[in-house]
């Protein structure tokens, strides 16, 4: 059976009516992204901070899975852990959509992390009242989000799989961030297919065996679909 690793970007989410991460002017939300995506941001005006994150996670409830994620959590059906899917989004529409083998090497918007103990909890409401650790009871929750300047998570597990893939689909992302946007030069390094789906060529697009223009939720279910009748 394919080995098959999925990185999915915000261009997939978007669809679903995710805003992408930044505009054309570099703003992410009307904010400047060293404000609220960075730890110098968050030292320098922490209730801001978790304004922005309490308003993106009450946001979530407005949005859906699309296509796209449907058709993903479908694949993982059949294929079961053969498919992995890494995604730089921290929204949960993957899992809501069905997929259970996910990796979110950005964090998730649904946790919290204590910076006193280092425990991350499932979160669902405001962060600005600045609430108590469930578990250490210390007042130093922060969104478990990956900012600039911060590792990303499970990166080991990730280079692995990535090297034991026989397929690599890299769907809705910019090919701009490393590290992810080093992915499919990994993969296809060890001998993987690589694939591209995305609205328009990636600035690593030319680093793939086929590029496929257009919407995610019209390539993806088509893309799933091969891979079935493989």
């Amino acid at each position: 059976m394919p080995q098959i690793v999925v990185l999915t970007g915000a261009g997939i989410s978007a669809e679903s009516g995710v805003p992408t991460f930044r505009d054309a002017d570099g703003l992410w939300e009307g904010h400047h992204v060293e404000d609220v995506a960075t730890p110098e941001g968050f030292a320098r005006d922490r209730s801001m901070v978790q304004r922005f994150y309490d308003e993106r996670r009450a946001a979530l409830l407005n949005v859906e899975p699309n296509p796209a994620h449907l058709a993903l959590a479908e694949l993982e059906q059949t294929m079961g852990e053969a498919l992995l899917i890494v995604t730089q989004n921290i929204d949960d529409l993957h899992e809501r959509a069905g997929s259970r083998n996910v990796i979110h090497m950005h964090g998730e918007l649904l946790k919290a992390l204590c910076q006193s103990c280092g425990s991350a909890s499932t979160w669902d409401s405001t962060l600005l009242d600045e609430p108590a650790c469930p578990l250490c009871g210390v007042h130093e929750l922060r969104p478990d989000v990956v900012w600039f300047g911060e590792v990303p998570y499970e990166m080991d597990r990730i280079t692995d799989a990535l090297a034991d893939a026989t397929h690599f689909v890299s769907i809705g992302t910019s090919g701009a961030v490393y590290p992810a946007a080093g992915f499919v030069q990994h993969a296809r390094r060890h001998g993987a297919r690589t694939l591209e789906l995305n609205l328009d060529p990636s600035e690593g697009s030319h680093f793939f065996h086929e590029s496929r223009q257009g919407r995610a939720g019209d390539l993806v279910p088509v893309w799933t679909r091969e891979m079935l009748w493989h």
